[in-house]
Parts: structure tokens; sequence; C-alpha cells
């Protein structure tokens, strides 16, 4: 399987704020934003698997900014790294005003998502995905700290010993 640019997956998505979209103080709700970073770094990990994939998890999330109604979000997803079945996503949210006014940076996460195939029997199973090749100075800085990132996440989840977490270990000694 050949390792895939992370150009070739790059996915955005832009969506305006609309009063459906808002809660009470007119800002954009939280859950509507999680479910399009959802979406946005699914479309993506979807592109470089080749293969349709679920979500395994989202890494803390912050809202840094209110979005308000009558302003374009837009969210940008590019693979940071992918494993044997899993890949990272990191998602980038920034909003601007409809006339491109008032551009910020909103919010960031990382999301991985693991690549999935239909059996006969019915059960989905795991299966293996490319690998990523990374270019530039900073596609390799978030390609080399995503095993940190995994073994953090992997630990969390109860599914390693931090004992076990060389690549975060090195950071501390």
């Amino acid at each position: 399987m050949q390792a895939k640019k992370i150009s070739d997956s790059e996915t955005i998505m832009t969506q305006m704020i609309m009063p459906n979209d808002a809660n009470p103080a007119k800002n954009l709700m939280g859950g509507n934003l999680l479910r399009w970073m959802d979406i946005v770094c699914g479309i993506c990990a979807g592109k470089h698997t080749s293969a349709n994939v679920v979500t395994a998890s989202v890494d803390y999330v912050s809202f840094k900014l209110p979005i308000d109604i009558g302003d374009v979000v837009t969210l940008d997803a590019r693979v940071t790294r992918a494993f044997n079945t899993s890949v990272e996503i990191f998602v980038e949210v920034f909003a601007a005003d409809i006339k491109g006014g008032n551009n910020r940076k909103c919010n960031d996460a990382y999301l991985t998502f693991v690549a999935v195939e239909k059996q006969a029997d019915g059960t989905i199973k795991p299966i293996k995905i490319p690998a990523v090749l990374p270019l530039t100075g900073e596609e390799k800085s978030k390609y080399d700290a995503a095993l940190r990132r995994r073994e953090l996440r992997l630990i969390l989840a109860g599914r390693m010993k931090p004992s076990d977490a060389t690549n975060l270990k090195a950071l501390f000694e």
C-alpha cells in the first residue's frame, strides 16, 4: 500500500450560522460545531483510507471564541498520521463575517478514525490503511508528535499502561 500525501485528503467545509444553529446567546451551539468537525474529519479520513471510517476518539476541545449568527465558519481538516487501521486528523475552525472580515481562529482539535469493512457475517472489522507522507516542516512536526498523542489517548482509554508509553516518557527524561 503506497503512502499518501496530506494534501491529497485535505478537506475544507463551510457553513453559515443560522438562527436554528444558535443558543439563546445567539452564538453557535457547541454540539453543532462538534458535529461539523466530525463530518469534515470523517470525510478527510475516508479520502485518505479509501474506506468507510468510524470515529474512535475526539481529543480535548475548547471553544475559544464565540461564533455568531450570520458568521461563516470554515473547517479545515488534514491527516497528521496513519497507524495500522486508524488515522489521526487535525481540524482547525475559523469564523468570519459574510464579507470575510473579522476572520479569526475559534477552535482546533484532533480526531481519530478507524477504517472498517463490513464482513460477510455482518460484523465490522478494522482494515489496514495507507501510511502518511509528510512533506512540509509543519506536517513533519504534527506527524512526529502524533505518536505521543496516540499514547496519551491509549492510556486515558485504559488500553495502554503509562509505563509502556515510550514516546511520552522520552519527554520527561
